[in-house]
């Protein structure tokens, strides 16, 4: 247990000022520690690009190796996002030959910090490496600061990286997103240009992710090779009660979550992680954290560092987290609302309607250019929140569709219509007042907009909700394709209206013929009904339900057309990952399904038999007694003949998953798991969660999902 939360139970005070970004070397740290020639160069950089010197490089290494011994660290690593989702790190030690006198030496030199050489062979590349060729780069991201991350292993000198291959081609999750930044602020530079900032020279995106988790008892959930091998249930009957009281939502947190939350907003306020909220979220066991807004590149570091910590954290006070997209079948799965916004450096949220949103012609223009982003490529931005999990949420009562839309609120859906029907807005809806009819309670104005929560892409006032991203899943690629879209569209309204003679005539055109054009993607109403599926169907918009089925989209014509044309990717880095993600689909569906088979022959056939015959014997006894045995006798029946479907479905899923093994990996092979031994999956869980809820609990061979998720 730290210090930190021995205070908290002895009730001495924190101070959550002094704590945050401890471990951080900061532009703060960097400015009482390096000469001002220095801090401004690194300040030059990150703003506007370019490189470091070697020299200033050695004199920045010099003064973060010194910063890091005194935190503790006697180790240093670069810290990147490789594509299997996750992060990873090579930890070198700070000491170097000793000198003469044999006395150790510490050491770390710009060259050190600036670039690293992992072995590239043994990660994902989709084939733009061979196994023989081991030879990546990673690069240190000034825009990103290093940070102390403090483990088992000790205090460690962590410095975000971008990690290439050794002929240019991204291997990462940050290269892309680093460059998508760059085109996205070029593009929108351009537009805020034609109405007058003279003064903004970068416009970055901002992104707060909601991330949301389970939490489950760590002994009891070592008793199941599911959540040990794939992170979620392959079998399990629901509880008796799930979340249909709404109770946990927003609910008292017990206090095991609460001293585990409070040891997590510890640690992530050391990182410089702005953890904001916490709660207890709409499914038994499932909690919820977020941070406030920050640079999208740093926000994608830090969702990984609060995962991260969420994992380990969980292992200090017994639980187990579960990032699991759907872990409990039944009841909420989990998502990650990726919360997007676009702001000058001078302050002005491109996304900030104001108190007249009909008069702001640039919000108008910039919400035009989304609308078309969107709608043109939805299949992209579908693509961007697939992974195995989210297969098993899109689309379900608790998250949103597979089909992408946009949801605008009353207000701004009305500004629309009219623009679209007369060219103008004649006038505009307003909030009111809620008035409680209390005397002691205070009136108060309203926004003039509700919330949708079936809307996988919301406005919510200032900002963007992408909503279908999951909760185990990088941010990286969604806000990569999120800056990329809306980068392509900046860009094309741009050389209209840069061209055009007359601007203000120029501009209102532009915004009702996108408008126009684009209107289909808006739906205000329930994402969950049937009814709209069928009403996307008659707008055209894209239905794609899997994962598999939405790879496609990174290698059609007009996917590599955009993302070659702002450099954010070539060609092979997209068939790469288009490679990577089949392979990742296959192999995590395999490792599944071998789970499943496993578990049915060690656990579940051996303990339903061992029941069904303590039920023969109370049979056998009971008849022999002269009693009436027809209860025994056909419970003895129903448990054995669900037990020959057990087996059958048992062997059937060995035989489709060998042959899926068997099978050259790509595109076929993701399919084969997809459409043969997924449907294989389902048919051996059925008879299995039926058994479970009639077999005496003392045999059941693994805890429940009642044990699981109210016994915490």
């Amino acid at each position: 247990m730290s210090d930190l939360s021995k205070s908290f139970e002895n009730n001495e005070r924190i101070d959550v000022e002094e704590l945050f970004g401890n471990n951080v070397f900061s532009l703060g740290v960097m400015r009482e520690r390096l000469p001002e020639s220095v801090f401004t160069e690194i300040e030059t950089v990150i703003e506007h690009g370019g490189e470091l010197s070697l020299a200033t490089a050695d004199i920045v290494a010099r003064a973060m190796k010194e910063w890091a011994i005194e935190k503790g660290a006697t180790h240093y690593t670069h810290w990147f996002q490789p594509l299997t989702g996750i992060t990873a790190e090579k930890h070198d030690s700070f000491v170097s030959h000793p000198d003469r006198e044999g006395r150790m030496l510490m050491d770390f030199r710009g060259k050190e910090l600036i670039k690293g050489e992992p072995d590239a062979s043994s990660f994902p590349s989709g084939g733009l490496r061979a196994t023989f060729e081991a030879r990546g780069y990673t690069a240190w991201d000034l825009t990103s600061p290093a940070f102390i991350k403090e483990t088992a292993t000790g205090p460690t000198l962590c410095i975000p990286t971008a990690f290439c291959s050794y002929t240019g081609e991204a291997l990462d999750k940050k290269t892309p997103l680093l460059r998508s930044l760059e085109a996205l602020s070029t593009q929108a530079l351009r537009i805020v240009r034609l109405f007058g900032n003279t003064e903004a020279t970068s416009v970055n995106a901002s992104v707060g992710a909601e991330q949301e988790y389970f939490l489950v008892d760590q002994a009891k959930a070592l008793k199941r090779e599911d959540l040990i091998f794939t992170g979620r249930t392959l079998f399990g009957s629901p509880a008796p009660k799930g979340q249909e009281l709404d109770d946990h939502y927003f609910g008292v947190i017990r206090e095991r979550i609460g001293a585990f939350m409070h040891d997590v907003n510890i640690e992530l306020w050391k990182l410089g992680v702005t953890a904001k909220t916490q709660h207890n979220e709409a499914a038994p066991a499932q909690h919820e954290i977020a941070p406030i807004y920050e640079s999208a590149n740093i926000a994608v570091d830090h969702n990984q560092l609060v995962m991260e910590t969420l994992k380990r954290v969980a292992g200090k006070h017994g639980l187990r987290c579960l990032l699991h997209e759907k872990p409990f079948a039944g009841v909420n799965g989990s998502g990650k609302h990726n919360n997007w916004s676009i702001t000058t450096d001078n302050g002005i949220n491109l996304l900030e309607p104001g108190e007249s949103p009909n008069e702001n012609v640039q919000f108008l223009l910039v919400l035009a250019c989304i609308m078309k982003a969107v709608d043109t490529h939805a299949d992209l931005l579908r693509q961007s929140a697939s992974n195995v999990g989210n297969d098993h949420r899109l689309g379900g009562f608790e998250a949103p569709p597979a089909i992408i839309s946009m949801f605008l609120g009353e207000q701004l859906e009305d500004v629309v219509r009219q623009l679209v029907e007369t060219g103008k807005v004649s006038n505009i809806k307003e909030g009111g007042t809620l008035q409680t009819g209390v005397s002691t309670l205070p009136d108060f104005e309203i926004d003039a907009t509700d919330r949708n929560r079936t809307s996988p892409f919301a406005f919510t006032g200032n900002k963007f909700e992408f909503r279908m991203v999951g909760s185990e899943d990088s941010i990286g690629s969604p806000n990569t394709t999120l800056n990329a879209i809306v980068a392509e569209a900046f860009c094309e309204a741009a050389d209209r209206l840069e061209a055009a003679e007359d601007f203000d005539l120029a501009v209102h055109d532009l915004i009702k013929e996108y408008m126009t054009k684009h209107q289909r993607i808006i739906f205000n109403g329930d994402g969950y009904s049937p009814e709209w599926v069928e009403e996307a169907a008659r707008r055209g918009l894209p239905n794609i339900p899997s994962m598999v089925e939405a790879v496609g989209t990174l290698v059609t014509d007009k996917s590599i057309k955009l993302f070659e044309k702002f450099g954010i990717f070539t060609r092979s880095e997209l068939e790469s990952r288009a490679e990577i993600l089949y392979e990742t689909y296959a192999k995590a569906i395999n490792i599944e399904a071998l789970t499943m088979v496993d578990m049915a022959n060690k656990q579940l056939v051996p303990a339903v038999i061992r029941f069904s015959g303590k039920l023969a014997d109370t049979v056998n006894a009971t008849v022999a007694a002269g009693g009436d045995a027809t209860v025994a006798s056909d419970l003895l029946k129903r448990v054995t003949g669900l037990l020959t479907k057990m087996q059958e479905a048992r062997v059937n899923l060995s035989i489709i998953e060998k042959e899926g093994s068997a099978m050259e990996r790509g595109r076929q092979q993701a399919f084969y798991y997809r459409e043969k031994v997924v449907p294989a999956m389902e048919e051996l869980r059925k008879p299995a969660d039926e058994l479970e809820r009639i077999v005496d609990k003392s045999y059941w061979p693994f805890p429940t999902y009642a044990d699981l998720m109210f016994e915490v």
